[in-house]
């Protein structure tokens, strides 16, 4: 019997064709169950519109030079948006990212007179809960998303919880304590507190964490090690007489070697009534779990 070897690498090219067509179909519909739909808007030239996100911007990007965009002054998670030419056609986009992870796609189109100038994407969030799924994930966080960082730092600066009771300053009428110290997926929580007695605000400069020798700390800054917090809770800057204002950082997960500590450093703004804690190697290795606590999702 004589073999066609024609037909049948016909047959294996049809065979073939047919495969790479339904991983073609397969991967389209696949995609279409990853789509994020977008949110509509209308903008205009003669007027701004404002959209206010639950968390800090930290990207935009705009689809095309039909829109202007920039974050308010002194209002980091508010955007400021309008048409840069009139009757632009057809439409354009715009995304942004913000800082608890979370992505937010945009269809702008032109109106001379829009319904709506104002946007509160935190009230938009809990009422269509459109962006749970659309997580991003930051080099500095590894593999957890922001949301759950961000989660894990309201939940330890809310509850408050005085855990650590041996590591604290006091001077000048200004006490500076480590509240707790936490850990969670490679990452330390550090909860710190300032009480301000005094009559005058304690103007926060800027605050340290570095890691020295505890015999050369106080006289050589070669052997120092600064280390940059993540993220923080809150943005505080200022400490008003007869108050208490704290915060959460997260760093790296570190230890110490022999005869070094952590300090902890704030320094008032011309001012003199700086304040250092010193963290031990024993107090990082017996920080609390996170998993231990109770998060509310």
């Amino acid at each position: 019997m004589k073999i066609n070897y024609k037909h049948i690498l016909f047959l294996i090219l049809i065979l073939g064709v047919n495969q790479l067509l339904f991983a073609q179909d397969s991967v389209q519909n696949a995609l279409k169950l990853a789509k994020i739909e977008p949110y509509l808007m209308n903008v205009t030239y003669d007027k701004t519109s404002h959209l206010i996100f639950p968390s800090n911007i930290r990207y935009v990007d705009l689809g095309s030079d039909f829109i202007i965009a920039e974050k308010a002054d002194d209002a980091e998670n508010v955007l400021r948006i309008k048409a840069a030419i009139k009757d632009f056609e057809p439409e354009t986009n715009f995304s942004v990212i913000t800082n608890d992870g979370k992505f937010y796609n945009f269809n702008v189109y032109y109106s001379p007179y829009p319904e709506n100038l104002s946007y509160n994407l935190f009230s938009m969030k809990k009422e269509l809960n459109k962006v749970e799924g659309n997580k991003i994930l930051f080099n500095e966080l590894g593999n957890q998303p922001a949301s759950l960082t961000d989660l894990i730092m309201e939940t330890i600066y809310q509850n408050n919880k005085s855990i650590i009771k041996h590591i604290g300053a006091a001077k000048f009428g200004i006490q500076f304590i480590l509240k707790g110290l936490y850990n969670h997926e490679g990452n330390y929580y550090f909860h710190l507190e300032m009480k301000n007695r005094s009559n005058v605000p304690f103007d926060i400069d800027f605050i340290h964490f570095k890691i020295a020798e505890k015999k050369l700390a106080k006289r050589s800054v070669i052997q120092n090690q600064i280390l940059k917090p993540l993220r923080s809770y809150q943005s505080l800057d200022s400490i008003k007489g007869k108050s208490i204002g704290g915060n959460v950082f997260i760093l790296d997960q570190f230890t110490l070697a022999e005869d070094h500590v952590l300090f902890i450093e704030i320094f008032e703004k011309n001012g003199g009534r700086n304040q250092t804690l010193q963290v031990e190697n024993s107090d990082l290795i017996h920080a609390q779990l996170i998993d231990e606590m109770h998060l509310k999702f």
